[in-house]
């Protein structure tokens, strides 16, 4: 008996854990039953909200979905603006689901990875659509924000259906086939929303930004090659300017020292006359005095410099004038 008691004491304890569940902040939860999504009065799948839930053991489980704002890189792509230019752009998205009954069925069971590739689509060609409009100052500049804004409200509201582009036309078919779906699974009436939007799938697009906007690679060479060869022609451009300064300094300076060169030539001429001038003028002042001691030492000199080496040999006349000095006084006096 005891152990009966504590037999269904254990099975209704386990009933109880498996029928409690719990869906956490950030999350919600859908019910299936016998792999069936257990729907509501509208025939629209039940979302639990974050608490403490009860659900049938064993014959039910639970699907979470994730609430949060969940983030988007994309591959960066090649793009043409409206000058036919080519740009790489790297860009990424910030989105959640706003719908989780809607989401959960067009993503065939709440499958992230075939809702970002709706969504990759989707946001391709709207972000190609667009830049296809501006050109290449826009984009890198203040009307960015005003792209990205206008690609945001597109992916959320949807576009035209007269003014599509081919480039969305794929994109657009593929969402919009899986609203029909969903809306089949659901009530059967006519959808209330753009069937070519991303609410159509219960998804909402946060935030869209651009990372990295870049030319490729063989526009990015030849714009780097140009450049190269302006710099080039502009250093060149300097280096003749310097040239032609360094030359101009230096022919005033060559002329600076042949000018100075010159005025200190001739004032040492003009000086050097003016002393012997003075020179000659003392010589002459005073050897006037005295004109027989002058006679007398000229002819010293004149002996010095003549018999300065013993080789020298003068052939002369005894009788010269020349050594009149060099004989006996007696017969140097005249009578």
């Amino acid at each position: 008996m005891r152990k009966s008691v504590i037999f269904i004491v254990v099975v209704v304890l386990v009933a109880l854990y498996a029928s409690l569940f719990v869906v956490q902040e950030g999350e919600r939860g859908i019910v299936l039953r016998f792999g069936k999504v257990l729907r509501d009065d509208e025939n629209k799948p039940q979302v639990y909200t974050p608490g403490l839930h009860f659900k049938i053991p064993f014959f039910e489980s639970v699907k979470m979905l994730d609430a949060r704002i969940q983030t988007m890189d994309n591959q960066a792509d090649r793009f043409v603006t409206n000058e036919k230019k080519d740009l790489i752009v790297d860009s990424y998205l910030k989105w959640r689901i706003s719908d989780f009954s809607r989401y959960y069925l067009a993503t065939g069971g709440g499958d992230v990875s075939q809702a970002e590739v709706l969504l990759k689509r989707k946001f391709s060609d709207r972000l190609r659509s667009e830049i296809g409009r501006l050109e290449v100052k826009d984009i890198v500049t203040d009307s960015r924000g005003q792209l990205m804004s206008d690609v945001r409200d597109q992916l959320n509201n949807g576009t035209a259906e007269d003014g599509e582009t081919a480039a969305t036309t794929e994109a657009d078919d593929a969402i919009a086939s899986v609203a029909k779906r969903v809306e089949r699974e659901t009530s059967g009436q006519e959808l209330q929303i753009n069937p070519n939007s991303m609410a159509a799938l219960g998804i909402q697009v946060i935030d869209v930004r651009v990372k990295q906007i870049n030319l490729p690679a063989e526009v990015s060479d030849a714009i780097y090659q140009r450049m190269r060869a302006e710099r080039s022609a502009v250093a060149m451009r300097l280096r003749s300017q310097g040239y032609e300064e360094a030359e101009k300094l230096r022919a005033t300076a060559d002329y600076e020292v042949t000018r100075t060169l010159a005025e200190a030539e001739r004032q040492a001429r003009i000086t050097r006359g003016e002393g012997d001038a003075e020179a000659a003028k003392l010589f002459a002042n005073a050897f006037s005095q005295d004109p027989d001691f002058y006679a007398f030492i000229r002819s010293l000199r004149a002996y010095e410099n003549s018999f300065k080496s013993n080789k020298d040999v003068l052939v002369l006349s005894p009788d010269s004038d020349f050594f009149r000095f060099m004989k006996s006084p007696e017969k140097t006096i005249a009578p």
